[in-house]
């Protein structure tokens, strides 16, 4: 029995290391906690953090997240599921005074903690816990978005995989980002099943349960963007693999993030997509994995394929390949595999029959950027290869190639109709000469064709599952809407109302819109993107103008489109576009502009033959005019604004190539005091977006800085941010941009068309600070104060740090998976 005197001082002890929590709020800060009864919610009430109790007989309580507006509480991530409180009374949650997330009983005893170490000055001890939209929990120094976390839930995950989430992998310590799943459906504790990406012999997603394998995916192919066309909704479903020189990772994002989706590994092994249904008030599964008998690890043995679509036999031998068991095998065992009909002479004389359609087989060995032919030829000097597989890329500006290589048994091959690839079989001469085809062949060819079913869970790899399973949840969100005629007459009255009264921005008849376009001519046409369509007009005054139509299905809504008008209407500066005019009626959105005859930037420098117009003079000028119109938005004009979409297609020029920042429609405008903000629906163009507002939703003046940095490095280069740059494993522009400084080899990154006339000392001046805007950490990026002041040559520049390595630019040279750079999407929400 614990004496009464000690049992006061831990609840003493207890109440000064954690203090009881004043107010609701989106955070705990050093020496607060949240007690049973109490919840942290996010900014947006989209998450909260709490104590919850199962509902099963053991009465237990946990420390978790969860949905915050849903009827039913789905938990997605538990802090103490290996310690729970039996009793509940006077538990807390909170930041201990020596920088740790803990969680605590009534007797103040730690069931649960971050266990960060600390300075002997407590100097990096954490000041704050917030509860992010994303649903990630972050522990950080101080109370800023921009200081990179000391501790994250995401780092962390239970069962539950949710936007945003990275799962990674590590180059040399081989650890990785592992989902375990719940021992029961009420029982938060570690279950038998753990998801995760291994990297032994490739990049894969994998089940487990214990040490023995449950579900292989199929292997990674590369092309982790799956766009969907939805009707006239352009809305993407999102799965990139970023890597560092240390690490790989996977990681899924929805555009539209009003959909609440989430992967889970329930306490039976399977892996399902989930989406929240309003209609129904309940989470539909698509997509789970496994459910059919072919998406059991290894079903068929060695050498043998796996057919789901019903047709029997369930298993057959690969052609060249016999049952080791015909008795068995007869019986529906095919555990034992199958063995060759005849063995390899390794004289030199060995061929291959292709398969195709296939989950390539388990255990394989890489090698990179090999020629079909130097694949075939490193195969065929082994006695012990059985097949091999090529695989060349050719997508999203990737190029590369990968050679996959068996020894011994080939396991666990299925035939699957998405992510398939061929495989080259290796079999002797005199079997391919002589003998006839085996059964489940229906030629003699050295090719077989083999069938192919549409099993849905078999081809729910991480990389498609998701995106298979986007379309059907828009669908589910789009139930019951109408009446769409009054809507868009509410809408064109509110808009009215909010601009009707904007001096110096008139509202412009349609009529008049039409008369200057020609009917909106399409040879008056001047480009087309996920707005809409801009064309060249003129007024009556005979002046020209550019005019932007928004389609009706631009996402870019009443809110945004009135934003855009008012916000031009009170900025004015030599490097902002002057918007002229605006038309309102029935469903059309039109904005009417000062004419640029150069059209944007990237018209001109992406272009092998306009880019030659670029004199390095005229590229140090652009690179200036942005500068100086982004620290207007940002310290000069009326009101403090963090323009959110910053890309060359951004950027007009005029006649004389000056620049001019266009599209505000996703601007917003912060308190002068204000140093950043968060959002749930994260929209602008990856490859410009910063890790934090790409990942977490965070934004802030800084993130405005780390799209110009990826301009600069654009306009010095020539070359697109999104490239893959076979330099040495670079992901992108970034990556090789970065290689090359490190090499001292700076000038050679400017752009070739550039005659030689150009200052060297500007373009690593501008190389520097590019480097220095796109830092991972908001903290490291300079202010753009300090970027104007430097390239207008009036100090400072010597004092620059020294750039770190960007995030997302390098691969890995011994084991260079041919990571993919950001990925740019023009969808809006």
């Amino acid at each position: 029995m614990v004496p009464i005197s000690l049992s006061l001082f831990l609840i003493f002890l207890s109440s000064i290391l954690l203090r009881p929590l004043d107010g609701a709020g989106d955070r705990l800060r050093a020496g607060e906690s949240s007690g049973l009864n109490q919840t942290i919610v996010s900014a947006g009430r989209i998450f909260a953090l709490g104590f919850f109790s199962p509902g099963n007989s053991s009465g237990d309580w946990y420390a978790g997240i969860w949905y915050n507006n849903l009827p039913t509480k789905t938990v997605v991530w538990v802090a103490n599921r290996e310690a729970p409180l039996r009793d509940p009374g006077g538990a807390a949650i909170g930041v201990t005074r020596e920088g740790n997330l803990a969680v605590r009983d009534g007797r103040g005893r730690s069931l649960w903690s971050t266990n960060l170490t600390r300075d002997p000055d407590n100097s990096t001890a954490a000041a704050v816990a917030v509860l992010l939209d994303s649903g990630n929990l972050v522990l950080r120094r101080w109370d800023t978005a921009s200081d990179p976390p000391l501790w994250q839930s995401f780092d962390h995950p239970t069962h539950t995989l949710l936007p945003g989430m990275k799962l990674r992998l590590n180059f040399t310590s081989g650890e990785a980002t592992r989902l375990r799943s719940w021992s029961g459906a009420a029982d938060p504790s570690a279950g038998d099943f753990v998801f995760t990406l291994e990297g032994r012999w490739g990049l894969e997603p994998y089940v487990f349960k214990g040490e023995e394998i449950h579900w292989r995916g199929p292997m990674w192919l590369g092309i982790p963007l799956f766009p969907l066309q939805l009707g006239d909704v352009n809305s993407r479903y999102l799965q990139s693999v970023y890597a560092t020189d240390q690490e790989i990772y996977y990681n899924y994002s929805m555009i539209d993030s009003s959909l609440l989706v989430r992967y889970v590994l329930d306490h039976s092994g399977t892996y399902s997509f989930r989406v929240w249904d309003d209609g129904a008030a309940a989470w539909n599964s698509i997509g789970t994995t496994p459910t059919r008998p072919c998406d059991f690890f290894n079903l068929c043995g060695g050498a043998a394929s796996c057919d789901s679509s019903g047709q029997s036999p369930l298993c057959r031998c690969l052609n060249g390949f016999d049952p080791s068991a015909p008795e068995e095998w007869a019986k529906g065992n095919f555990t034992g595999g199958c063995v060759r009909r005849r063995r390899l002479l390794c004289d030199g004389t060995d061929r291959y029959t292709k398969i195709g359609g296939l989950k390539l087989p388990d255990r394989y060995s890489v090698a990179w950027n090999l020629s079909l032919s130097q694949c075939e030829a490193s195969c065929s000097t082994a006695c012990n290869c059985s097949a091999f597989s090529h695989t060349n890329f050719s997508t999203f500006n990737l190029t590369g190639s990968r050679c996959l290589t068996w020894f011994g048994d080939m396991v666990d091959l299925v035939q699957i109709p998405l992510l398939s690839q061929d495989l080259y079989v290796r079999l002797s001469a005199a079997q391919l000469d002589g003998d006839p085809p085996a059964d489940d062949s229906p030629s003699g060819k050295n090719q077989v064709a083999i069938r192919i079913a549409l099993p849905i869970a078999v081809s729910t790899g991480v990389l498609l599952m998701g995106a298979c399973c986007y379309c059907a949840a828009r669908k589910l969100k789009s139930r019951g809407k109408s009446g769409g005629g009054n809507l868009l007459r509410l809408e064109e009255i509110r808009l009215t109302d909010a601009l009707g009264s904007e001096k110096g921005v008139p509202m412009v008849d349609l009529e008049s819109v039409r008369a200057a376009t020609a009917n909106f001519s399409i040879s008056n046409q001047l480009g087309e993107g996920g707005f809409g369509a801009v064309y060249k007009g003129k007024l009556k005054s005979g002046e020209a103008v550019a005019v932007k139509r928004l389609s009706r299905a631009s996402k870019q809504g009443c809110e945004e489109f009135a934003n855009e008008v008012l916000l031009i209407a009170k900025l004015q500066h030599r490097n902002l576009v002057r918007l002229l005019g605006w038309c309102s009626h029935g469903d059309e959105r039109i904005l009417i502009y000062e004419f640029m005859p150069n059209k944007s930037l990237d018209h001109i420098i992406f272009d092998s033959t306009r880019s030659a117009e670029l004199s390095w003079e005229r590229r140090f000028g652009i690179i200036r005019g942005v500068a100086d119109g982004l620290l207007y938005l940002h310290q000069h004009s009326r009101m403090r604004v963090i323009h959110r979409d910053l890309k060359t297609n951004n950027i007009l020029l005029d006649g004389e190539m000056n620049p001019k920042i266009s599209d505000f429609g996703l601007a917003r405008i912060f308190e002068m005091n204000q140093m950043e903000a968060n959002t749930a629906r994260v929209v602008g163009t990856y490859g410009y977006m910063s890790p934090e507002y790409a990942m977490d939703g965070v934004f802030s003046e800084k993130s405005d800085v780390f799209s110009f940095g990826v301009i600069v490095l654009e306009i010095v280069t020539g070359k697109r941010s999104t490239g893959f740059y076979r330099y040495k494993n670079s992901l992108n522009l970034l990556g090789y941009a970065w290689q090359m400084w490190e090499e001292g080899r700076v000038l050679e990154l400017l752009d070739p068309t550039v005659d030689s006339r150009f200052e060297a000392g500007d373009v690593v001046k501008c190389i520097h600070l590019g480097l220095l805007c796109i830092q991972e950490y908001a903290a490291d990026r300079p202010t753009m104060a300090a970027v104007v002041s430097c390239l207008a040559g009036e100090g400072g520049c010597g004092s620059l740090a020294a750039p770190k390595q960007p995030a997302f630019a390098i691969g890995r040279e011994s084991n260079p998976l041919l990571p993919l750079s950001i990925h740019r999407s023009e969808g809006r929400s």
